[in-house]
Parts: C-alpha cells; structure tokens; sequence
C-alpha cells in the first residue's frame, strides 16, 4: 500500500471515530448504526469496514485510546504502580477535554479500580493499616469519585479544576478528624 493510502486510511478511521463520539453526545451506542455513522461521515460501507469489524469493535478502539491518553496523565504513576494522589492533574484534564470523558462515561459508566492501573488495596493499606474494611472504602472512594466527575460534566464544569480537587480534600479532611 502506498503512502497516500495509508494517510487517507488514517484520516477515514478518525473521522469515523469523531463521528461517533459525536454522535454519542446525544445517543446511545445501541441506537448508532454503520449507516448512520457512514452517511455522517460521507464514506461508503466498505470503508467503516476496511477499519472496524463493526460497532463493538469501534468502541473497543475508541476504549483503548482513551486508556492510552487517561494512562499517558498519569505516566508515572502507572510505571511506578503507586498512586499520587494527585487529582488535580485528573480535574484539569477533565475540564480540558469534556467530550473525552462524557465519551468515557458513556462507554464505560464509571471509573473502577482497574482502570488506575495499580493496587488500591495496598495503596490504602499505607493510610488504614488497621483497617479490614478496605475494600468498602475503595468502593465509597470510586462511587464518590465517579458521581462528583459525572455531576461536574453535567453542569458544564462550572467550577474550577482546584474547586473540585477541594472538594474531594475536604471529605477525606473530615474522614480524618473522625
């Protein structure tokens, strides 16, 4: 293959994908089919083929890219397998890229332990080394996590990156003085 095929290839499977994640802004992946993605992006059937094996598979690559990018913020994290903690990173990027996380929400539903990449369970063993209830905390910690993000891309992201990250200090300043 040449060259230019392989440059117009490129740029035919990214318009597919930008259709779609525009398309899921207000559908479902259920009520998106090849040929509403295929008119949308001006490109015959053969083409959304030539790329995809069908709807599925596109969310699996659009899926991919978007741990690639979400694991790219956190970098040294993942090669480190330890947390920072620091979300003000997350919160930035958050509200630098909307359409990438509703996109997220919308394939995904939530944020879960996997998809940081490290073990949470030893993670906060360091800070409830006493604690057996770690893995209700965990599932607190992401539920609340996930809700705040989802409420903060459903207004908009009015608030500030740093307002929210305070949010988050807050509660576990509170947790603390327990």
């Amino acid at each position: 293959m040449n060259v230019a095929n392989n440059k117009r290839k490129k740029e035919s499977k990214q318009r597919i994908m930008n259709v779609f994640v525009n398309e899921l802004q207000t559908r479902d992946v259920n009520e998106i089919t090849v040929t509403d993605i295929c008119k949308l992006a001006d490109i015959n059937r053969s083409t959304f083929y030539a790329n995809f094996i069908d709807i599925y598979d596109l969310v699996d690559q659009i899926n991919k890219i978007m741990l690639e990018m979400f694991l790219d913020i956190y970098k040294e994290e993942s090669t480190e397998k330890k947390h920072s903690y620091d979300f003000l990173k997350l919160f930035k990027h958050i509200k630098e890229n909307q359409i990438f996380y509703k996109t997220f929400f919308k394939l995904n539903s939530n944020f879960d332990k996997s998809f940081f990449m490290f073990d949470l369970n030893t993670e906060m063993k360091r800070f409830y080394p006493n604690s057996d209830f770690i893995e209700y905390h965990i599932d607190f910690f992401e539920a609340g996590l996930n809700a705040i993000i989802k409420r903060w891309l459903n207004t908009g992201c009015k608030e500030s990156p740093e307002e929210i990250e305070s949010i988050i200090k807050s509660e576990y300043k509170k947790r603390s003085e327990l």
